[in-house]
């Protein structure tokens, strides 16, 4: 990729204009333009002030293009604008670039692949009820059994996804995508609560797995594979029994805790799998709008996830020798110094080093 096209691609990432952009670096928005268009070079002063100005390392505009994305498949509780869309497309391409890099560093590239039968289960659903199939199929051939999946984005790193995560746009909560028409991304916003996120993984997982026909409507099976992905059939009738007239709160409460499913979502199951009626559950969803509990849902929330598996490849790589600490800084997408900073905050104060 030529030094144009990263300067739009970093300008994109951070929603500036051309003449917001120009202002910060001290250039005209005719210049900015020129760069972009590959008619002019910067030079290498103003490289230092297109980095600092759009938050990138002065690396990143020098780093070979390796991949390609399709158009993502956005779930968002509105229309998201156009330019949120590409300065989100930006950032995943960045990340995934990074991702990709430090995998091939090491020899350590998970290859994604799942084929048309699971377990002898046709990933072709032409019926809600088929999506539990396929789901109880998925989980059965990669070795979960039955019951809670303590870290769901592990799982999904472990299988070959990328699984990253964004913040800073209110309306967006998830999208899809391949790089290379070959590895599958799932994007999800962050610092939200846990049990929202892994939903939000668990229906985008859906996405890439179900082959819906004509009559399916994609987005209710996406919907109806997240809850089965979670909370399988034979769990879901474990612990709330064949059959019942009502569901007590606290206990979707701790059954939220138990397997990171919400409250709401163990009403849909429940009534999915015809343990509670309809009208009970429009009777529990009542309660839930009235008091607001259908934004965010009552008592400790569950707690959320991040990927971890790209930071354990750039420390693999810094402790042994086959990265600079600039190259990790690149990597990581922050100073080496910031990335300590913001680990210690989660994990009581460390990591006090990097290596020795």
């Amino acid at each position: 990729m030529a030094i144009g096209e990263r300067i739009r691609s970093a300008r994109r990432m951070s929603g500036m204009s051309l003449r917001d952009l120009a202002q910060k670096v001290e250039v005209s928005a005719t210049a900015i333009s020129k760069y972009e268009r590959g008619l002019n070079v910067p030079s290498s002063g103003v490289i230092i002030k297109l980095a600092k100005a759009l938050d990138v390392r002065p690396e990143y505009f020098f780093r070979p293009n390796k991949i390609s994305l399709t158009d993502p498949v956005y779930r968002s509780r509105a229309s998201l604008p156009e330019r949120h869309k590409r300065a989100i497309q930006e950032r995943v391409k960045d990340f995934v670039e990074r991702y990709m890099d430090v995998e091939y560093l090491l020899g350590e590239v998970i290859r994604f692949d799942l084929p048309d039968n699971i377990n002898n289960i046709n990933r072709s659903v032409s019926s809600l009820d088929h999506v539990e199939d396929v789901a109880f199929g998925l989980r059965q051939a990669w070795n979960l059994g039955q019951g809670p999946i303590e870290s769901l984005t592990e799982v999904l790193e472990e299988k070959g996804i990328k699984v990253g995560m964004i913040e800073g746009y209110e309306k967006f909560d998830a999208l899809t995508c391949w790089a290379n028409n070959e590895i599958p991304i799932i994007v999800i916003k962050k610092d939200i609560p846990g049990d929202r996120q892994r939903f939000n993984l668990a229906h985008e997982l859906g996405h890439i797995v179900l082959k819906c026909a004509r009559e399916v409507d994609p987005e209710k099976a996406a919907y109806r594979f997240a809850g089965a992905f979670l909370a399988p059939d034979s769990a879901v009738r474990f612990e709330l029994g064949q059959r019942r007239r009502r569901l007590d709160l606290y206990e979707l409460h701790l059954l939220k805790h138990k397997y990171g499913l919400s409250m709401q979502g163990w009403i849909y199951r429940a009534m999915d799998l015809g343990i509670i009626s309809a009208s009970v559950a429009k009777s529990l969803f009542r309660v839930f709008r009235e008091r607001g509990w259908h934004s965010r849902e009552p008592g400790d929330q569950f707690p959320s996830e991040e990927p971890g598996r790209m930071k354990r490849l750039v420390l693999h790589a810094l402790a042994e020798g086959i990265i600079s600490e600039a190259r990790a800084s690149e990597l990581l997408a922050m100073p080496l110094e910031e990335f300590k900073e913001k680990e210690a905050k989660e994990h009581e104060g460390f990591p006090v080093g990097i290596h020795s």
